[in-house]
């Protein structure tokens, strides 16, 4: 085992421990760690990303489950939509999107750079709503109807299933916004979205790709254990501050990111 994969093992570890000590954040460095530390393409580092961040938030599901911070039936209801676009991306989308999106003079912009590109543009946004970090989003007044919520769930699916990060940026303003949840039970519902979405969005990719099952394990394992250590850490210590620093954290790796794949 040569020195870069061990660093990406350690970041396995190190990205089940943001998870754990921040609630959310974390996933949106697994798909850099694949590519540019282990040497995988994009497809695959997506595709094994959507199986880590699944394992690791059925993890952080039981861990809010247990504080009673967990809304299965909006979980549920919200889902639908978003694991049936994450199926249909991986197993229809991906393998069939064009290998040169666009060829300019000396310019070529490959299937795996659009991927690139786009997970970058993902990390900004996230990386902004961490940077923001606000206390709590309330709103009053009735639930909006269920077909834009479909709608809602069939974009934020397809994100996801696109750049292999969990979405709970995305998610969870959506269920604070459409379903009225507190914010911490927002984050906890999450979690059961983001592990559906992404273990089923893998089962649309097992039979394009080849899977390292031993390497996929052992890498969501440390991941996994990741979480566990930041969940018992996060009981001393304040995870606010963290998440803000952790956000500037991501927007240099977003502009990091750009950089590589356009230079």
């Amino acid at each position: 085992m040569d020195t870069l994969h061990i660093i990406g093992f350690i970041g396995a570890l190190w990205v089940g421990f943001v998870l754990g000590l921040i609630g959310g954040g974390g996933s949106i460095l697994t798909v850099p760690i694949l590519v540019y530390l282990l040497g995988f393409n994009p497809v695959i580092a997506t595709a094994y990303s959507l199986f880590i961040v699944g394992s690791t938030s059925l993890v952080g599901t039981i861990q809010k489950y247990r504080k009673k911070l967990v809304d299965f039936k909006t979980g549920l209801i919200f889902s639908f939509p978003s694991f049936l676009a994450v199926y249909l991306t991986r197993r229809y989308l991906v393998p069939n999107l064009p290998e040169i999106f666009l060829q300019f003079g000396d310019f070529t912009l490959t299937k795996e750079v659009a991927i690139m590109l786009f997970f970058a543009i993902i990390m900004l946004l996230s990386s902004i709503s961490m940077i923001r970090n606000k206390k709590e989003i309330e709103t009053t007044g009735p639930s909006q109807p269920y077909f834009i919520t479909f709608t809602q769930g069939l974009v934020i699916g397809t994100i996801t299933g696109l750049i292999g990060a969990g979405g709970g940026f995305l998610y969870v303003p959506a269920l604070v916004l459409w379903a009225h949840l507190p914010m911490k039970k927002a984050v906890g519902t999450s979690l059961v979205i983001i592990t559906l979405n992404s273990l089923i969005g893998f089962t649309g990719d097992v039979q394009n790709i080849h899977i390292e099952w031993t390497f996929l394990l052992t890498f969501s394992a440390l991941t996994i254990l990741g979480i566990i250590l930041g969940g018992y850490a996060s009981k001393n210590i304040s995870s606010r501050q963290l998440k803000k620093s952790f956000g500037y954290f991501t927007l240099v790796m977003a502009c990091y990111i750009m950089y590589m794949e356009l230079s």
